[in-house]
């Protein structure tokens, strides 16, 4: 999600805007209405969280039971037209 804002906002915000890239917020900093800069978190940090997500995924797959008599073939075919 990117979010524009004004180079005097991001200068007198710039500590609550590093929050906000430490949760994954991207940043556009505008002057005069023009895109000028981006604050972004880093890409190792992304492929970090992805690969923390794809294993918390994992594991939370691991403890559940699977669904008796669920047919994905039938269910994929019954979308389409």
């Amino acid at each position: 999600m990117k979010i524009a804002v004004g180079s005097y906002e991001a200068q007198t915000k710039l500590a609550e805007l590093l929050r906000g890239v430490q949760t994954g917020k991207r940043y556009t900093i505008t002057l005069r209405g023009e895109a000028v800069a981006e604050l972004v978190p880093p890409q190792g940090t992304q492929r970090q969280n992805l690969a923390a997500a794809v294993e918390d995924m994992r594991a939370f797959m691991r403890t559940r039971q699977p669904v008796a008599g669920l047919n994905l073939q039938a269910l994929n075919d019954e979308g389409r037209a």
